[in-house]
């Protein structure tokens, strides 16, 4: 038998191995992908770090959709940001000492903070070497293999006491930029013949500001850079339940090093229905401007997305990227903030007509969609509907879109996986799954 009809063979069969009656599920009352018939998630832990609000319980004990809300240790996401925003000076250093520590840090604490991150930033030079010599031009999947090294250069891999997993912690937080940057001009060179730039971290700048440094040397603004460090804030943690928080914190309850665990969050991470959604939505975007005539013309684009609903446009999906979540009813609280520092950015770079059309679309894909389904339950704007146009404009490319939000999403998987590994009574997370296969008797090889 020939090796390709093997493969084939095996593939084929798989078909008939995989089937299961969807009405199983209800029977016996399994809730696919760990969630209620409502959407909702299925309860499975309980968090210190961050709470993600879509709903509120009304008086008949049933969730009522409601304006959305992300607290980050107890604090509104809009009460971390707004100051930030009035006082133009960069956060994701102080959210990010807020989500390990669960307090917010005085200025002291926080310019001592932001000077341990700043000296962690640099790469070991083997790491470096390791990095030009990597093959490959999936930039999360370099990340992860960095990550999975990182191990080997680590004196103390292993320990996953509180000292030791906060040292891993901040030096995690304080790498990803610097091996995301590397990475990408290193691509860039291997890939498309541009000159290498491997520039050095510089100790006075923000890591939203040495990132933009390290990618681009000084072409790029302060409002970028302020723009980018907003990103980072509202990406760096959403609640235990999100898939790759989740990965870290299954994975981390076996105890395994914290390399192995984040690397496998990345993993999570890296599938375009988690962090790669926000390129869907971009290439949507860049669609839509090219097929709609009159940008301002609601009918011509309620036509279109109802086409696109009825799966007869674009990649026929019946999707409208970047509308709807999981959670989330009437409003996302990161898209809500996204939005307003998007205006401001099409402002300065001359992209006003664009983001009133962005926003039409957001207007006329929500009514879209609830009309085509038939249904009550408010549908809102998620994070990735702005995020990508934000990226684009300031001059990010499409390969690091995922990476950055991995970037700011270590923040969260390390306080999940500190807090995971810390708490009274932890138990390796171990869910069950029934099989519906009824036993057969072993048939000789001879008679097979």
């Amino acid at each position: 038998m020939k090796k390709e009809y093997l493969i084939y063979k095996l593939s084929d069969e798989v078909k008939n191995s995989c089937k299961i009656d969807n009405e199983l599920f209800t029977k016996y009352g399994v809730k696919r992908g760990l969630r209620n018939e409502d959407g909702s998630g299925v309860l499975v832990g309980l968090t210190n770090i961050g709470n993600v609000v879509g709903y509120e319980v009304g008086e008949d004990g049933k969730p009522q959709p409601t304006e959305g809300k992300l607290y980050y240790r107890g604090y509104a996401l809009d009460q971390l940001v707004e100051p930030l925003l009035k006082e133009k000076r960069f956060g994701f250093e102080e959210v990010a000492f807020l989500l390990l520590s669960g307090e917010l840090p005085d200025k002291e604490e926080l310019m001592a903070f932001r000077e341990l991150l700043n000296d962690n930033m640099p790469l070991d030079h083997r790491t470096v070497v390791h990095l030009v010599d990597l093959e490959g031009t999936d930039i999360m999947n370099i990340l992860a293999r960095c990550v999975l090294e990182m191990y080997t250069f680590d004196s103390n891999p292993d320990d996953i006491s509180r000292d030791n997993l906060m040292r891993q912690s901040i030096e995690l937080i304080a790498k990803f930029p610097t091996i995301i940057a590397y990475a990408y001009n290193i691509y860039r060179h291997s890939e498309h013949g541009r000159s290498l730039h491997i520039r050095y971290p510089k100790e006075h700048l923000s890591i939203a500001e040495n990132f933009l440094f390290m990618l681009k040397h000084d072409d790029y603004t302060e409002l970028d850079a302020r723009t980018l460090d907003l990103l980072l804030i509202t990406q760096a943690e959403h609640g235990g339940g999100n898939n790759s928080t989740f990965t870290v914190r299954v994975t981390s309850s076996t105890r395994t090093d914290t390399y192995s665990s984040i690397a496998a969050g990345i993993g999570s991470l890296k599938g375009p229905l988690h962090g790669g959604a926000n390129i869907k939505v971009i290439n949507m975007f860049h669609h839509l401007k090219d097929q709609i005539k009159d940008w301002k013309n609601i009918d011509e684009i309620d036509t279109y997305l109802n086409r696109m609903l009825n799966k007869e446009a674009y990649d026929k999906s019946g999707l409208i990227y970047g509308i709807g979540h999981a959670v989330y009813t009437k409003s996302d609280p990161r898209a809500v903030e996204l939005k307003k520092l998007a205006g401001e950015l099409a402002k300065e770079k001359g992209r006003e007509e664009e983001y009133a059309f962005l926003k039409l679309i957001e207007q006329e894909g929500i009514k879209c969609l609830m009309n085509f389904r038939k249904s009550r339950k408010p549908a809102c704007a998620n994070l990735d509907f702005y995020s990508g146009f934000i990226y684009e404009m300031i001059g990010l490319p499409q390969e690091i879109y995922t990476p950055i939000f991995a970037m700011a999403r270590i923040v969260g998987w390390t306080a999940h996986r500190i807090e995971e590994l810390n708490f009274q009574g932890r138990r390796i997370i171990r869910p069950a799954y029934k099989n519906i296969l009824e036993p057969k008797e072993y048939i000789p090889i001879e008679e097979r």
